[in-house]
């Protein structure tokens, strides 16, 4: 199977031509989908309502691709043997008993709004396979490989949203900040888009520097075609067509096409939808405290669809997983120089910014990778693959804060206490945004697929 003919080496030029499909396809009747029906927002099987059942409103996912090193960041280990604690030692955090890297100490002082999970594990080794499992919560059907993106993979996070749970508001029911993402110079890697759902619910994707003098999202401006009362005629002559079809299909799929064409109309014509990607509205102080760089003006435009309503925004740290977390050779080097303090900074700033505006309680935020790093220091002073055991990050939304869950082993290899999956991560994920993990999907044909074959974390959604 071909990938994705949305995704190629073209990467700008593509971008741009995926945000006017993506408008095509929502608001000139492209759509053969309809919306979910009453699994969205259910109770479970039992019929009980699950703690914190879709506290959140909005998830930031900040994918961090490569592999950071749980040893280096979340999980120090100062007493195990020199080839294995590396070069970084731990700090005390603000809450007692918490400690991380001494290259984040602005996130050790944020340390009450977040929770270190420290015992996540798969058996895969491979970055293209092992991404596609971190983003869309299922195991690939051919682990350790690169297969590249296909129209019958499982559909990535913001396409399953964007399916199972679109926003009423006139914006994206998903959307990704950064590059399409590529492992070396194979074809893009499954995982990123809508796969089995159709494009139309891939998430719409900004993949400029958001630190760039010039950035600007382009796409969302009206066509001169369609100016004023042309647009509102077009819609009304669609919402007229739509009716007519009811009698020829079912009215879950007509419905579903409406509000669809409804929400880029809504997209086209809304000053909403304009000022949330115009970081040219906050303030200079706030920007230079996320960071003057792509990674925390990223975060900053993120919190700004959060707060405009997007329900998923996925941050992509870098476009190659040798660009940055892949961290084979001078690992010491390369984080403390190019990775962690922008990763410091940005993620600090966004934890403090989303509590002082009364948001962190409703916007989940996940910081990980597809794996982490081997626990012995290679030949060339690098880390390598390892996903035995690893960490992440997890605040809001209804984490707890100030947190750990789970443990490793005395070097950080294999898990101790608490074991998850990165699909337990993802069920968790879609319960607090109010989507039944165990619901189902449907790809083009009907054919029916769980949402997520994952548990609910429940130390995590207690409340």
């Amino acid at each position: 199977m071909q990938p994705n003919h949305l995704f190629s080496e073209h990467q700008g030029q593509i971008a741009m031509i995926q945000r006017r499909r993506w408008l095509q396809l929502a608001s000139l009747g492209g759509l053969g989908i309809g919306i979910p029906s009453a699994w969205a927002r259910a109770a479970t099987t039992d019929g009980r309502v699950p703690p914190l059942f879709g506290n959140a409103r909005s998830c930031i996912l900040i994918f961090q691709f490569g592999g950071p090193g749980q040893q280096d960041l979340w999980d120090l280990k100062p007493d195990a043997p020199a080839e294995v604690r590396g070069e970084f030692q731990p700090i005390e955090t603000n809450v007692n008993g918490i400690r991380i890297s001494e290259k984040l100490p602005l996130l050790a002082q944020q340390a009450n709004r977040f929770t270190i999970v420290r015992s996540v594990t798969h058996t895969d080794f491979e970055h293209g396979s092992a991404s596609y499992t971190a983003l869309t919560g299922q195991p690939h059907p051919k682990p350790g490989t690169n297969t590249p993106a296909s129209k019958d993979d499982f559909p990535t996070f913001g396409a399953v949203i964007a399916r199972a749970h679109p926003t009423d508001r006139p914006v994206p029911s998903a959307a990704i900040l950064g590059p399409v993402m590529h492992q070396g110079n194979r074809p893009p890697m499954a995982g990123q888009n809508a796969g089995f759902l159709g494009e139309a619910f891939d998430p719409y994707r900004i993949d400029g520097d958001p630190n760039a003098a010039d950035f600007e999202v382009s796409g969302l401006q009206l066509p001169a075609e369609l100016a004023g009362i042309r647009l509102s005629d077009r819609f009304d002559l669609l919402r007229q067509l739509d009716s007519q079809r009811r009698s020829l299909s079912t009215v879950e799929s007509v419905d579903g096409m409406s509000k669809l064409k409804q929400r880029a109309y809504g997209l086209l014509g809304s000053a909403t939808s304009q000022r949330a990607f115009d970081l040219g509205r906050e303030k200079p102080e706030l920007r230079d405290h996320y960071g003057r760089h792509k990674f925390g003006q990223s975060l900053l435009l993120a919190r700004r669809l959060a707060e405009a309503g997007v329900p998923i925004i996925t941050v992509n740290w870098s476009k190659l997983n040798a660009d940055q977390w892949d961290t084979h050779k001078n690992n010491y080097a390369t984080l403390k120089t190019k990775l962690l303090p922008p990763y410091d900074q940005g993620l600090a700033a966004l934890l403090a910014d989303l509590d002082d505006r009364g948001l962190l309680d409703s916007t989940l935020v996940i910081s990980l990778g597809e794996f982490g790093r081997t626990p012995r220091i290679n030949k060339d002073a690098g880390r390598d693959h390892w996903p035995d055991c690893y960490s992440l990050l997890m605040a809001g939304g209804g984490i707890p804060r100030g947190h750990v869950l789970g443990a490793s082993d005395r070097h950080a290899a294999y898990t101790a206490q608490d074991p998850v999956g990165p699909w337990d991560v993802a069920a968790t994920m879609f319960h607090l945004l109010g989507v039944t993990p165990d619901g189902h999907i449907h790809d083009r044909t009907e054919r029916p697929y769980v949402i997520s074959p994952g548990r609910v974390i429940e130390d995590l959604v207690r409340g």
